[in-house]
């Protein structure tokens, strides 16, 4: 094959790669804008649930709280209470009769075992609220993830549709060098600069100090 052919091939099979980069760009642009909107709409949803949420848990904790606070051991609490009615009515309990002084027993054996019921339910019941709580807050600031995933795919398909433009000039004038460093210029997190540097394997990520951690 001379040479004249050899040119001719190349050009033609560099005019078929230009016309299917220009059909398969604006696919993957839409498809890239949907994927994004879908998700976005997903964690908005994820993100109002969890503010309902949120109240009630704050409501089950500060009652859990009060319930301890009933049962805490100081003046006033329902223990002390009970060791209070424990004192007063020992003394008495010898010029009582039989009948009485069992009665008395068994209503101070009764109040005991439902202040030791309370206890036990209170406690773990707090610290269950408080850890709950805490995964719930945890899960919704990871969910914030989604910022940064927003972020990513905005510029993808920014430059999506810049390299389809560019495409569609008479003459295309595409400076890869240039266009990279563009790219990298509009990069707001430290895993997109890694990840644009590596050209192996990719890296796992490395949140910014900034940023939130998805769990």
């Amino acid at each position: 094959m001379n040479q004249a052919a050899v040119t001719t091939v190349d050009v033609s099979g560099a005019n078929a790669l230009m016309r299917l980069t220009a059909k398969v760009l604006p696919v993957w642009a839409r498809q890239l804008a949907s994927s994004r909107s879908q998700s976005e709409g997903a964690v908005a949803e994820m993100l109002a649930a969890f503010a309902e949420i949120g109240p009630h848990l704050d409501m089950a904790a500060r009652q859990s709280q009060q319930i301890s606070a009933a049962l805490a051991q100081g003046d006033g609490g329902i223990t002390q209470l009970a060791q209070a009615c424990d004192q007063l009515l020992k003394p008495v309990l010898p010029s009582c009769t039989p009948q009485a002084v069992q009665a008395i027993t068994q209503v101070m054996a009764m109040i005991h075992a439902c202040v030791d019921a309370l206890e036990s339910v209170a406690k773990p019941f707090e610290r269950e609220t408080q850890m709950v709580g805490q995964q719930v807050e945890r899960m919704y600031k990871g969910f914030q993830y989604q910022d940064r995933i927003s972020q990513m795919m905005t510029l993808l398909h920014e430059d999506i549709e810049r390299l389809h433009a560019t495409l569609q000039a008479p003459q295309p004038q595409v400076d890869a060098e240039a266009w990279l460093a563009r790219l990298q210029s509009k990069y707001v997190m430290n895993e997109q600069r890694e990840q644009h540097a590596n050209t192996d394997t990719p890296t796992t990520p490395k949140p910014d100090d900034d940023e939130t951690t998805f769990f």
